[in-house]
């Protein structure tokens, strides 16, 4: 273990090196790694298993140039472990926080691969972002519809916060308070108070800034449509129906996915092993996994352990 990147309700993330590296077989020679611990005790007690079962199915079964890549799963009495690959630009929201806004590009890329799904960004070396947390996310097919309300109230759609039952629809909605939120500063709807802040996103019309472009105001607004039926997104096709947007008008989609454009942005890194882009909150924390109570409860994890097909094979 060589530092902590990274911790939430159920854990915490390391940047880690593995011990023993075979360079003679064309194998990354650096073994740099980020390893998510989550607490067994805590998993159940917020009764997050089917959550925790479906982040490590969902890495197993995705590959995809903007999603980080699984190498291991394993698990010990009170603990999960997930090995995946480290990178190094640090989350999201610490860079937004510094900068204040970003531009289009960053915007084009996470409609892009963010598959219906808000998720935690981070960069990879050329600058491109790279979906890593799947903690929340639920597979379902076009015709399902979810019940369950987990995450971040801010990022909630109305139909979620009035358990109407939601599909992907919602999603788009949160990539339309994501995207305010990067080109604003701060998200549409806001208060200390979270009823009131429930009120507000079901209530309340979005305001928008008078300095966003007529593109933007126009795209924003088909994202946060409070009906889900009228939400740009909506319907089989409404990945493409975004995409072909006209405040998207510049991005050559096919390109983008191919890793061909890049960002003005750029972190600053100095090594595969940098950490300068994470908080300092979390840098600076004791390098302990410390010890937690086995639950008392049934097998709730069963086939946990999992080695991607080529661990060693690199995703960048």
């Amino acid at each position: 273990m060589l530092r902590v990147v990274g911790k939430g309700a159920f854990g915490k993330v390391f940047q880690v090196r593995k011990k023993c590296n075979d360079s003679s077989n064309g194998n990354e020679s650096d073994g740099l790694y980020a390893m998510k611990v989550m607490r067994k005790d805590t998993i159940i007690k917020k009764n997050h298993v089917d959550y925790m079962k479906a982040e490590r199915d969902i890495l197993t079964k995705v590959v995809h140039p903007f999603i980080v890549q699984l190498r291991y799963s394993f698990q010990t009495n009170s603990k999960l472990y997930l090995i995946m690959d480290f990178i190094n630009g640090g989350h999201l929201f610490f860079h937004l926080y510094r900068q204040g806004i970003f531009r289009n590009m960053h915007g084009s890329q996470i409609i892009l691969f963010s598959l219906g799904l808000l998720l935690l960004l981070k960069w990879i070396p050329v600058m491109q972002v790279m979906l890593t947390d799947f903690g929340l996310a639920k597979e379902i097919d076009e015709a399902s519809r979810s019940n369950s309300m987990c995450g971040t109230t801010e990022y909630m759609a109305p139909e979620i916060l009035l358990s109407k039952g939601h599909n992907k629809d919602a999603d788009w909605w949160s990539i339309g308070i994501l995207l305010y939120e990067m080109l604003s500063g701060q998200p549409p709807f806001t208060h200390a108070n979270r009823k009131k802040l429930q009120e507000r996103i079901i209530k309340e019309k979005v305001k928008l800034p008078p300095y966003l472009t007529s593109e933007a105001h126009s795209l924003l607004r088909g994202l946060l449509q409070k009906d889900p039926l009228q939400r740009l997104g909506s319907g089989p096709n409404g990945g493409d129906n975004i995409k072909s947007h006209k405040w998207f008008r510049s991005i050559n989609w096919k390109k983008l996915e191919a890793r061909e454009l890049l960002p003005k942005f750029k972190p600053d890194v100095s090594g595969k092993d940098c950490t300068a882009n994470f908080d300092r909150c979390w840098t600076t924390m004791p390098l302990d996994d410390s010890p937690a109570p086995t639950p008392t409860a049934g097998e709730h994890f069963q086939g946990y352990t999992y080695v991607a097909p080529n661990p060693w094979l690199s995703s960048a």
